[in-house]
């Protein structure tokens, strides 16, 4: 069975390669992936806000046994890294040693291949975090 679906992939293209958030116009609120309703105050109307790929890891852990997509990356960092005005993504750190990752640590998003659905043909890409 197909892990990807090429709808939903095609549909998240615009705003997830391009870093782009949601800044709610009545409380401010910033939400990443932009949604239609703002979890803060229920507003729905948004501006478009760019994010900046620089941030830092909050939270981490090393995966040891991974999704069989992953298998040739083992082992491997996963984190939850905080981005310039305080947005939060988890994503995989790459070109570091997993026992090397510190809180704090600096580090800048690069768009890079996350994985392949051999059944649907789909490559999926997106941003992995590395040393900044």
């Amino acid at each position: 069975m197909s892990t990807l679906n090429p709808a939903r992939v095609a549909r998240e293209f615009p705003v997830r390669y391009r870093l782009e958030a949601a800044r709610c116009e009545a409380c401010g609120a910033v939400s990443f992936p932009a949604r239609l309703v703002c979890p803060s105050c229920r507003g729905r109307k948004f501006t478009t806000l760019v994010l900046e790929p620089e941030g830092k890891v909050l939270t981490w852990t090393v995966i040891h046994i991974g999704p069989s997509s992953h298998k040739h990356d083992v082992p491997y960092a996963l984190a939850v890294v905080e981005l310039a005005g305080g947005v939060r993504l988890t994503c995989q750190l790459a070109d570091v040693d997993p026992a090397k990752v510190e809180f704090g640590m600096r580090v800048r998003l690069e768009f890079r291949r996350i994985q392949g659905d051999g059944e649907a043909g789909v490559i999926a890409y997106g941003h992995k975090a590395i040393p900044a």
